[in-house]
């Protein structure tokens, strides 16, 4: 049984380091380290053998809501489909070496370090890393393009009202928790750009979407001669628009981005999938509008972490991540209704920083 809740670390660690020794009775004694796993409910453990070689522990509590869910509608969990699904697809993820899922409970192999780690200390490999992944995302879309029938991706997407909601969430969090109140002719505003926001997006063609392709997610594994980049935090796979992942990776508030980089990759991106010159300016569009849409609700969910969670970790992020938000309605300023919003937000939170916090 997995550990019960309200258990210390250290309750933890013993009860699977004694899982650790029934189910690999060959490989222990293990060493136990706990790693971060971010807002996650889910806690992860680097599990080391005695012969050096480790594997990840992930352990998934059972109010974690995609586990509810498939609970609900009588499934694997939504990481075991999904991991099959991208693995059948020539997606590198993680091998599962034990399922006790039944107990909460997972042994997956160990990838290494994330492309966030490896960019610290090799950041020479940025471009070239980068366009891997976007040569990657497209062979996987290619690859999952159709889904199959029965797949948990298909039951879920980006659609008018989950996108609105995000935008809105931003509104409460990154405004209005930070003591930035809106006028009513402010609120209509906001309100027309945030449905015209969603309603644009929502009605773009949809297909597999990772939903946080970024560097904590993606893993530089070593293969061979070679590096290939894995994917994890995949269980909320789902329906989107072809340019979701490129706004995550390319737009991703825990790294450093000069424009030259992001125009390159999405030439990489749109040469990989055969893309003529007028579809990649629609594509370079798709990219700044799913920008918008995506960096405002990344900006409110790093004010409710730390306002609902206690975890300030990610405040440092929400200033660089409107930004991203400006720039992208900047070269949107053709659209009246984003024009009106990059107003309004100027007027909200003034020279990038302005704001009460």
């Amino acid at each position: 049984m997995a550990p019960a809740t309200g258990s210390t670390p250290s309750d933890e660690r013993d009860a699977l380091r004694r899982w650790l020794g029934e189910v690999m009775p060959d490989r222990g004694p293990f060493d136990l380290a706990a790693m971060t796993g971010g807002i996650s409910p889910r806690r992860f453990w680097r599990a080391r053998s005695r012969d050096g070689e480790s594997a990840i522990v992930m352990v998934v509590p059972e109010h974690t809501p995609d586990v509810v869910k498939a609970r609900e509608l009588g499934r694997r969990w939504p990481f075991l489909e999904v991991r099959d699904l991208l693995e059948q697809s020539g997606v590198r993820v993680p091998r599962l070496l034990v399922d006790d899922s039944a107990h909460g409970r997972l042994l997956v192999e160990d990838l290494g370090q994330t492309l966030a780690e490896h960019l610290i200390e090799a950041p020479e490999a940025r471009a070239s890393l980068y366009r891997l992944a976007v040569r990657d995302l497209q062979r996987a879309q290619r690859a999952l393009d159709p889904l199959p029938a029965d797949s948990i991706i298909g039951l879920r997407a980006f659609d008018h009202a989950l996108l609105l909601w995000e935008v809105r969430h931003f509104r409460e969090w990154g405004l209005e928790a930070r003591g930035i109140t809106l006028t009513a002719e402010q609120s209509e505003r906001f309100e027309r750009g945030a449905e015209h926001l969603a309603g644009t997006i929502a009605a773009l063609p949809r297909g597999f979407v990772h939903r946080d392709y970024q560097s904590r997610n993606l893993m530089v594994c070593r293969e061979g001669a070679g590096v290939t980049l894995g994917w994890i935090d995949f269980q909320d796979a789902l329906l989107g628009p072809r340019a979701y992942d490129l706004v995550a990776l390319l737009c991703d508030s825990y790294q450093p981005f000069d424009r030259s980089l992001v125009e390159s990759c999405l030439d990489e991106y749109a040469a990989a999938a055969a893309l003529s010159s007028g579809q990649r300016r629609a594509l370079g569009r798709e990219f700044d509008l799913i920008s918008v849409q995506r960096k405002l609700k990344d900006a409110g969910r790093f004010v409710f972490f730390e306002r609902s969670q206690g975890d300030a970790s990610y405040l440092p992020f929400v200033e660089p991540t409107l930004d991203i938000v400006r720039q992208a309605l900047a070269r949107l300023g053709d659209d009246a209704t984003l024009r009106d919003l990059a107003g309004l937000l100027d007027q909200l939170i003034p020279g990038g920083g302005g704001a009460a916090s």
